[in-house]
């Protein structure tokens, strides 16, 4: 350890201009601890990796979340608008299945932590893999996927009924009637919504490292193990966190907009 911080230190005197070896004391510790957490050794590399890992990892565990929300939200709307008044026969106990399957989804999910349902995945359920950005991916899939399916459930309850009279005036049947008609009403209207979906998940997948991968947050830790210092990795990883989720979020009010000035 000794060695280490020689090392880092005479690397700072050899880099370091004049003027910043003249600054206050105050000053002049938090450029060196910049320097030992992120310039010297090349540490920002683990930064920009971690970065990498978390932005692939969001988008895909997105794409899931999504396509598992729409069935979930789609089979439970269906069950409660249109097939629960049918007779009974091979198509209603499908549905009764899906339906059943789909609620005790959402409970179990919604009422885990996330946390515990990435290290059941990685170490129960993949036990014989390593890869670990599966394992995150799927976790943090599902787990979106719940919320999402109401997110988009609710949208979809918000259409007035007459939407679906109108497609079937049209001579649409319910399926080509929810797909053409409703779904990109529903879509519209719960968009804000998703995009704060998105950003929790942006900043759910920091408890990755639970399971090894190295996303952002674990970047962070590695550097502040063998930098020594706590504050200036934590405090990067938290600005970044943080322009990250306002970049997001100023997209959101430009759609929003977008979306206000195409309704009228």
């Amino acid at each position: 350890m000794i060695l280490l911080v020689s090392e880092t230190m005479q690397a700072w005197l050899d880099s370091a201009p004049e003027w910043m070896l003249n600054l206050p004391q105050w000053a002049y510790d938090i450029c060196y601890d910049f320097f030992k957490s992120f310039i010297f050794d090349k540490r920002y590399l683990n930064i920009f990796t971690g970065l990498q890992n978390t932005l692939l990892l969001t988008f895909l565990s997105l794409l899931v979340g999504l396509l598992l929300g729409v069935i979930v939200a789609l089979v439970r709307v269906s069950w409660d608008k249109e097939i629960k008044a049918r007779p009974w026969g091979f198509t209603k106990i499908i549905m009764w299945v899906a339906n059943a399957i789909s609620k005790v989804y959402l409970t179990v999910i919604r009422g885990t932590p996330v946390v515990v349902q990435i290290m059941i995945i990685f170490f129960v359920i993949m036990a014989n893999s390593n890869n670990k950005l599966l394992a995150g991916v799927m976790a943090f899939g599902i787990n979106s996927g719940a919320y999402v399916a109401e997110i988009i459930r609710g949208g979809i309850m918000s259409i007035d009924g007459g939407q679906f009279e109108a497609g079937r005036s049209l001579g649409f049947g319910y399926v080509p009637t929810m797909v053409h008609i409703i779904l990109p009403q529903a879509f519209r209207s719960v968009l804000p919504t998703l995009v704060n979906e998105f950003i929790v998940l942006l900043k759910e997948t920091a408890v990755a490292g639970y399971v090894g991968l190295t996303d952002l947050t674990r970047a962070g830790n590695m550097i502040r193990g063998v930098s020594y210092v706590d504050f200036m990795p934590l405090l990067g990883v938290a600005a970044i966190y943080l322009v990250m989720v306002l970049f997001f979020t100023w997209l959101m009010g430009k759609l929003e907009r977008r979306l206000r000035s195409s309704e009228r």
